[in-house]
């Protein structure tokens, strides 16, 4: 891998799980996650954006494809919550240790509830941060689950 490691490619690497990790040049101009999937050559049903909220005052994260949208309700409900909001940015970036744009859903300073769209299960690999900017892991959705302690829900809008 070219240039320093993460929390999240340490955390791959300490638990010996097969993963690939992709980088790219980050441009900017566009969202994150559809720029790696085109940068990349992926169907963007396989790549997946980390997202942070505000579930009744707590953070939890919601990962989901970049083609569709976090469902706020339908994550309230997955980690027993009632209302969510999207997190505000300084606030996800201190408990995760990440910087939007970068935010894994491995490694993360602070382990948050997690939920992973069902939509995943039936992927061979999927493609989420590998925390930093133009740097994509791809990884099996139970090793992702099992890392991060995810379970599986409809969230994507």
């Amino acid at each position: 891998m070219a240039g320093r490691g993460t929390p999240a490619t340490a955390l791959l690497a300490k638990h010996k799980i097969d993963h690939r990790l992709h980088a790219y040049t980050h441009q900017g101009g566009q969202a994150y996650g559809p720029e790696a999937a085109e940068a990349l050559g992926l169907d963007p049903v396989r790549v997946f954006k980390t997202l942070v909220a505000d579930v009744d005052g707590a953070l939890a994260v919601g990962i989901v494809p970049v083609i569709a949208t976090l469902d706020l309700k339908a994550l309230a409900a997955a980690v027993g919550g009632k209302r969510a909001r999207m997190a505000d940015v300084a606030a996800a970036e201190r408990a995760t240790g990440y910087v939007t744009g970068g935010i894994s859903p491995l490694g993360q300073r602070r382990r948050l509830p997690t939920v992973l769209d069902a939509s995943a299960e039936t992927l061979p690999t999927l493609f989420c941060s590998a925390g930093r900017r133009g740097l994509e892991v791809e990884i099996t959705p139970a090793d992702l689950a099992r890392l991060t302690g995810a379970r599986f829900a409809l969230i994507a809008a």
